[in-house]
């Protein structure tokens, strides 16, 4: 992932909806949710739910397929995982070491 990319993906994270509502796609899973789904379990109206999902979905972090008269949105899981590595790449000069590998959760 290229910086610029990366840039994109933590803005669109960073506001308190468009987090909540990737933090739930990602909960559910490859299957995802559809949208009034999503409105509902986080009280979102329909309108701006909408406008987060666009966001998210331009930083390359939601998909949507149609489904009947709904539109499925799921995590891209490829991306995140893309963004993890971006942010981790230097961890510890480039070896692996517990915050990376998660070997060291709980320690200070």
């Amino acid at each position: 992932m290229e910086s610029s990319a990366a840039i994109v993906s933590l803005a669109a994270l960073a506001q308190a909806s468009r987090l909540a509502v990737f933090r739930l796609l990602v909960q559910a899973g490859p299957a995802g949710l559809a949208a009034t789904r999503i409105a509902e379990a986080l009280d979102i109206a329909p309108s701006s739910l909408s406008f987060h999902l666009k966001e998210l979905a331009h930083a390359n972090l939601v998909t949507s397929t149609k489904a009947g008269r709904s539109i499925i949105y799921s995590a891209d899981f490829a991306a995140m995982n893309g963004l993890l590595a971006f942010l981790t790449e230097n961890c510890c000069g480039g070896k692996p070491c517990a915050p990376a590998c998660g070997a060291g959760e709980g320690q200070p």
